[in-house]
């Protein structure tokens, strides 16, 4: 699916948040579960930390915060909001939807409110559902939640999936703009592929003991990942009839390096140009591109009049890109993803534990 922005409706992000869970876990300490090595993970992944959830911390919890600082950003309150989207594959519960939790909890009394599943590309599919609402009259200001808790569903002694992912959440507001903001998206999926990465015995399809943890091969979703990343780029510039030299910032998922490595190199897109901060966060899912572009907005790249790329990719399997100029003028304080690192152990290690076998 691919499609240009009306001419005749501008939509537009007017706020962004970010937030963190407060627990580290360094590589050293996961080195504590896995036979791994700080060495190991940061070779072939680029992550050198990530932030996981505390026991008693939930999505909505940690999604609250990047929402509300989304909408201070926008000068809005939560009672303004009529369309609320939250993009994740580790919900609460199955229902109510998270969304409708972070409704109320907002004041968003009005608010249509659900959830998304696509994977780490749901905040791509969010934006563009949100745009696409916006644009028709049918609603008049969204705000669009990515996030997940990773670390509820991951298998602690399974080296190629826990030493990638993190927790953490990001949010922004959108709302229609006397200037072009969006301009062009892209998404597909491709189900065939749906077994590379995928949580079986989560839903009502019948498993033999399932553990209800996620599993990846990691092979095939590397190779899946390489070639969407710089599709789906080129597809959404094409559309809109520009080419790469024009983007100013460009925002991949953050998988790991060597994918954004990659992507960069075959799109030729300078390395100045690229946001990445999977070194601190691991791969959050649907929370990675929000708080990669907090993350350059608090650095000063998201400047009025930047053409901006965002491209997704993740479990279905899907992608996603978007295209737009980035309009805000920043005059509330800018998005902070981080939060102040606590270190502690890994969940299920002991103190004292060594490296497993």
């Amino acid at each position: 699916m691919i499609g240009s922005g009306r001419s005749d409706v501008h939509v537009t992000i007017t706020g962004l948040g970010a937030h963190v869970p407060e627990r580290v876990i360094t590589n050293d300490e996961l080195a504590q579960l896995v036979d791994t090595s700080d060495e190991w993970i940061v070779e072939r992944t680029g992550i050198r930390e990530r932030r996981i959830a505390a026991e008693t911390e939930a999505l909505s919890d940690i999604s609250l915060p990047a929402a509300q600082q989304a909408l201070e950003q926008a000068g809005s309150d939560g009672k303004d909001i009529d369309l609320l989207i939250v993009a994740t594959v580790t919900p609460d519960m199955m229902f109510p939807s998270t969304a409708a939790i972070l409704a109320d909890r907002l004041g968003a009394a009005d608010a249509a409110a659900y959830d998304l599943s696509a994977g780490c590309t749901g905040f791509m599919y969010g934006l563009a559902q949100a745009y696409g609402m916006v644009a028709a009259g049918l609603a008049r200001r969204a705000l669009v939640v990515g996030g997940d808790v990773l670390s509820r569903i991951l298998d602690w002694t399974d080296r190629s999936t826990v030493v990638l992912f993190g927790d953490g959440a990001g949010a922004v507001v959108i709302e229609p703009s006397d200037e072009a903001g969006f301009l062009a998206f892209e998404l597909g999926a491709d189900g065939a592929g749906g077994e590379h990465l995928w949580l079986p015995g989560s839903g009502s399809r019948r498993f033999e003991e399932p553990d209800g943890l996620v599993k990846m091969n990691g092979r095939e979703v590397f190779k899946f990942a390489t070639r969407v990343l710089v599709q789906s780029a080129e597809a959404v510039l094409d559309r809109y009839g520009t080419n790469v030299g024009d983007v100013d910032v460009y925002v991949p998922h953050q998988a790991n390096v060597r994918i954004i490595d990659h992507a960069t190199k075959k799109l030729g897109i300078p390395s100045d140009r690229v946001v990445i901060n999977v070194d601190r966060y691991g791969n959050t899912s649907s929370g990675s591109i929000p708080l990669a572009l907090a993350e350059a907005q608090a650095d000063g790249r998201l400047r009025a009049g930047s053409l901006v790329l965002m491209t997704g990719m993740g479990a279905g399997l899907t992608w996603g890109s978007a295209l737009m100029r980035w309009t805000q003028r920043l005059e509330a304080s800018p998005a902070k993803p981080a939060t102040p690192g606590q270190k502690t152990r890994p969940p299920g290690a002991a103190a004292g534990a060594g490296a497993a076998a």
